[in-house]
């Protein structure tokens, strides 16, 4: 294994198996890649333990609920706010499912999902509702060309990508 935070090969093989397989055990995991299972069960530990792989949920599509509608909202705050409570405010809203702070023009950037335009409207109007929130501006993502990902990163972090 690597040190700091970096990751071999063997790591991210074992992350594409768990990417590709999330219900798959340690022991079919040691298995596929000719290792031990005690070689698995500690590099996954180091794994987690760093962070690395945060956990085995499911990966839910918001459109499959009913909710096919995604917009990524800027937020502008009043600084006296702070991220934080706003970050907070904002998890109180099911349909918004990520929130980061970013620099440039806005401060935070959200990505919110709802059932229909009408919905979203609804939505954004209980954002700006929320107490620090002085302007919003809001982009509807037409089609996703390249869903969430990370295997491409963990390969290039282990060194295994071509570089392309």
């Amino acid at each position: 294994m690597t040190s700091g935070t970096g990751i071999d090969a063997l790591d991210a093989k074992l992350i594409g198996l768990l990417e590709a397989e999330p219900r798959i055990g340690v022991l079919e995991c040691a298995r596929r890649l000719g290792v031990a299972r005690g070689t698995v069960q500690a590099r996954l530990d180091k794994l987690m333990a760093r962070g690395v792989v945060r956990g085995f949920g499911p990966r839910v599509d918001p459109a499959a609920l009913g909710y096919p509608v995604t917009a990524f909202v800027t937020l502008e705050l009043r600084q006296a706010v702070g991220h934080g409570p706003m970050a907070q405010r904002l998890a109180r809203i099911p349909e918004v499912l990520e929130a980061h702070t970013v620099t440039g023009a806005g401060d935070m950037l959200c990505r919110i999902v709802a059932r229909t335009n009408a919905e979203l409207q609804g939505v954004i109007d209980r954002v700006l509702a929320s107490e620090g929130v002085l302007r919003a501006t809001t982009v509807i993502a037409l089609a996703e060309q390249i869903p969430h990902r990370t295997l491409p990163l963990v390969d290039e972090a282990a060194g295994l990508s071509g570089g392309s």
